[in-house]
């Protein structure tokens, strides 16, 4: 029988939470938060997703904000502090910075744009973006950049422990120079051959839309997807590092010059080298909107809808696994059914959404974790996870 831990972290791994745990130093431990559930319609389970919520802010976390939905009832919960200043209670319409969550979102602007016939997802990235992308990268296609099948490495970016990143927080970075990074260096494996997850892909993904489309990233978002859909809490960024209007503040664990550990406010951190895979800011309440509209057919219509169910024929690059990932999706069984859905980290956030297949219940969640990129699980994100879907199942 395999290890019940191993499997939960696998689990979770698979939807891309990449969290860690941390602790509050003592002279910062705020006083208990207020814990907020509400259970708008009956939802079985609904107890264990209080007691998820209930201890904020722990080592793990100083916040956390939850939305479950779908037919078979509805929860909403909220827990921890806004800041560890003022130790208020966090607010559960803050905004925060949704990460890897962006993909779900540029996948959808490429499949709308595919279904208008002004994108093919079996033409060459370079057919697109000739000037940008060598010979050398000339087979890979745009579904590939989608699905991660692309075998494109990852762009340099300076620094290699946390502190020396958050030494480098404000800097900016253009996506066209990320690309060329990327493509001076040797492929990882030939397109199509395997999957390895990287946010490479969905930069050149960004580029292309702006290329077909003439117009700038954001605003084709803001055209396709906010605005159709009413989320006016949801928005790139661009090169502002800060979060704009109510938020909760994220809190790194880091190292200092003696050697000892403290939590850092990371609220105020430039996304720009994430961009069209990474940079959203948005909301429980918003992001609840879009993962039942997208799964609804609303966002994306048509046959195209099932690139984003559809996961290649591969093995992942590193594990030699099944892919797990699809074109802005992600697949793992949890509780005897398939739960779709994407996660995200930026520092000081853990960000997810997921849903069964035709919507009967549908997560998201903010975790203020305390460190939101490490290498084993935050409690609260899998805690939330689990309770929501069950444990995980072959």
């Amino acid at each position: 029988m395999r290890n019940t831990t191993r499997t939960l972290i696998a689990a979770a791994l698979v939807l891309g939470v990449v969290t860690g745990p941390a602790a509050l130093p003592a002279a910062a431990a705020p006083q208990s938060a207020a814990q907020a559930t509400t259970a708008t319609a009956p939802l079985p389970g609904s107890a264990a997703l209080d007691r998820v919520l209930a201890g904020l802010p722990s080592q793990d976390a100083t916040a956390a904000l939850a939305r479950v939905g779908g037919t078979e009832g509805s929860w909403q919960g909220s827990s921890g502090v806004r800041d560890l200043r003022s130790n208020r209670p966090a607010d559960p319409g803050g905004r925060f910075r949704a990460g890897s969550v962006t993909k779900v979102f540029t996948a959808a602007l490429a499949l709308q744009l595919a279904s208008e016939g002004r994108l093919d997802l079996d033409r060459t990235a370079r057919s697109y973006l000739p000037e940008l992308i060598p010979a050398s990268y000339g087979e890979v296609t745009v579904r590939q950049l989608l699905d991660h099948t692309h075998g494109i490495p990852a762009a340099d970016l300076p620094g290699e422990t946390v502190e020396e990143w958050y030494a480098h927080r404000l800097d900016r970075h253009d996506p066209r120079d990320l690309v060329r990074s990327a493509t001076a260096k040797p492929r990882e494996f030939a397109p199509g051959e395997k999957q390895h997850y990287l946010n490479i892909g969905y930069t050149i993904a960004g580029l292309i839309i702006e290329r077909v489309t003439g117009d700038s990233y954001e605003h084709q978002l803001a055209r396709r997807v906010l605005r159709p859909l009413g989320l006016r809490d949801t928005y790139s960024p661009g090169t502002s590092p800060r979060i704009e209007g109510r938020f909760n503040h994220g809190y790194q664990r880091m190292a200092g010059p003696d050697g000892s550990t403290a939590l850092r406010d990371v609220t105020v951190w430039s996304q720009t080298e994430t961009w069209a895979a990474g940079d959203l800011i948005s909301t429980t309440a918003d992001l609840e909107r879009f993962t039942r509209a997208l799964f609804a057919g609303r966002v994306v219509r048509g046959p195209l809808l099932e690139e984003m169910f559809t996961l290649p024929k591969v093995p992942d690059a590193k594990t030699g696994d099944p892919a797990a990932y699809s074109v802005g999706l992600s697949m793992k069984k949890l509780g005897g059914r398939e739960v779709w859905g994407k996660t995200g980290g930026r520092w000081g956030y853990n960000t997810a959404i997921a849903s069964t297949r035709h919507g009967e219940r549908t997560l998201v969640y903010s975790v203020d974790a305390t460190d939101a990129k490490g290498q084993d699980m935050n409690q609260v994100a899998l805690g939330l996870m689990l309770a929501t879907y069950g444990l995980p199942s072959d």
